[in-house]
């Protein structure tokens, strides 16, 4: 394997709701149970391979428009960010960002992959 897997997998999903994003995860999941909301949080224990994976929804992370999805493990069907982005981007029908690699010194952490009418694209975003 070339590139290495990332320690966990976030994506920023554009205009989705709730209920899209449950039923794109149970795709993925043999299990999907809700553990925890508060607000706009949302915390899910799901079963991806006979794995265990914790994944957590925040909607309205930057502006009124983007939900954050991460899923705190390395034992995702994605080996990185960009994987799960465009799988989401296919499923979801709507725009997909994700970081650019993983968090590294010397790495520009406002560089991203923008996915949108399927196609990956490098962009800077900076968030005020």
């Amino acid at each position: 394997m070339t590139d290495p897997r990332h320690p966990d997998i976030e994506i920023y999903v554009k205009n989705c709701s709730l209920e899209q994003l449950e039923t794109w995860l149970n795709r993925h999941c043999s299990s999907l149970e809700k553990e925890f909301s508060q607000g706009l949080i949302y915390e899910y224990s799901c079963t991806m391979d006979s794995v265990p994976v914790s994944v957590m929804i925040h909607q309205k992370v930057v502006g009124k428009t983007w939900t954050s999805v991460w899923f705190k493990s390395d034992r995702t069907p994605w080996a990185k960010d960009l994987d799960c982005a465009l799988d989401a981007a296919a499923a979801l029908e709507t725009e997909i960002r994700c970081i650019a690699a993983g968090w590294s010194n010397g790495q520009d952490p406002d560089e991203w992959w923008e996915i949108a009418a399927g196609q990956p694209e490098k962009i800077q975003w900076r968030t005020e």
